[in-house]
């Protein structure tokens, strides 16, 4: 028999369920992701850091769990949160069941709530913090959600990040489907030449990033967030990649006074939060959203050509267009709700996206940025 658990709001609300995985008692920032699959991949992405994550699809852990689709090595979100769990998983691919995975890293599961309700009370009166238990009463659970830290003026970044320099060797050949009238044998493609030595700054950086960024020709090495610009500057890169990552970009001033100093000095690419922190690198400003941009079905359109891309996002703050800094202009906006999606420097081999090109899960609309970051670099030289 499962424990019962509950998952109680700091505005008072609680919802009633069934414990699965691990159990005890955690806290942290409810919200809601709207992807129908990819629950392994949202899992073990570190820009969730210090979040308890709702998946509004109805049934989760259909197809378990496989070791390749993790996104780090291990899962980043303070707890889980379903309508129905399917814990006989049902795929060729599967080594391992949701409930089992999460057992073994400790990390509390919930099912058999309305997670419908949920979503919609979290979209009326925002992503709030919250406590998951199977020990606390209604009262006590409350008590804790509203003790428990704020995601504003959070830094997570040290938590997730690396802990020494290395470089990037890990499988990123293209999966694929064996085709005998494409000639095509096994499930991998061939790697492109490694043509530009980069640096990435890993503020939680997911795997697929990597593998991405590999597949475009890019030659990478990972530093540390706190890595100066001048330890950046000393490998002689071709270009520097800023990655995603968690907490609130205003927290992390080390992070904006090195990269403020590498602007102008080497081309620059960030994504997610990469992206905010170019921003206050630049002297612009971030803000919080209600409740945040998190699922594989937003609509980004690029100001320069009217295009619209449906794009994979996982955030929850963004760029104050309001108050951009000098030499920066909007090239993306959110379809939503019309916020900054992207932006590039009109003076300097600078821009950056809010949504993620590498998806994982999600759609693959966006993947050229990769490719745009090569051509920046090659007009760089």
């Amino acid at each position: 028999m499962r424990k019962k658990a509950l998952l109680a709001l700091e505005d008072g609300r609680v919802f009633q369920g069934t414990a699965f995985g691990h159990d005890g008692t955690t806290t942290g920032e409810v919200c809601f992701n709207t992807s129908m699959t990819g629950y392994q991949e949202i899992l073990t992405d570190p820009s969730y850091r210090g979040q308890i994550v709702t998946m509004t699809y109805p049934q989760i852990g259909n197809y378990g769990i496989t070791a390749e689709d993790s996104e780090s090595a291990q899962p980043h979100v303070r707890g889980f949160v379903v309508g129905e769990l399917c814990d006989v998983p049902s795929s060729w691919r599967s080594t391992q069941s949701l409930s089992d995975y999460l057992a073994e890293h400790k990390v509390l599961g919930i099912d058999d709530i309305d997670t419908r309700a949920l979503t919609k009370h979290l979209r009326s009166a925002g992503a709030m913090r919250s406590c998951l238990t199977t020990e606390l009463s209604e009262e006590e659970a409350v008590k804790a959600a509203k003790s428990s830290d704020s995601m504003l003026g959070a830094d997570f970044v040290k938590e997730v990040t690396t802990d020494k320099t290395y470089h990037w060797d890990g499988e990123s050949r293209p999966w694929t489907i064996p085709s005998v009238s494409q000639s095509i044998e096994g499930n991998y493609l061939p790697l492109s030449e490694a043509k530009y030595k980069i640096v990435a700054y890993d503020f939680g950086i997911k795997r697929n990033i990597l593998r991405r960024l590999r597949q475009e020709g890019f030659d990478v090495t990972v530093v540390p967030a706190t890595t100066s610009a001048s330890d950046v500057l000393a490998m002689s890169p071709d270009g520097v990649f800023l990655s995603n990552g968690p907490g609130d970009p205003a927290s992390l001033d080390y992070v904006h006074k090195e990269v403020r100093e590498l602007i102008g000095r080497t081309p620059l690419f960030g994504i997610c939060l990469g992206h905010q922190l170019l921003t206050h690198a630049c002297g612009g400003k971030t803000y919080k959203l209600k409740f945040g941009h998190r699922g594989g079905n937003q609509p980004v359109q690029d100001l320069r050509t009217g295009k619209v891309e449906i794009t994979a996002q996982n955030h929850g703050f963004a760029t104050d267009g309001e108050n951009l800094p000098p030499n920066t202009e909007v090239t993306h906006i959110n379809l939503n709700d019309q916020t900054v999606e992207g932006t590039r420097s009109t003076k300097d081999p600078v821009f950056s996206v809010q949504h993620h090109p590498e998806a994982a899960p999600g759609p693959n609309d966006s993947k050229e940025f990769f490719v745009d970051f090569a051509k920046m670099i090659e007009g760089s030289r």
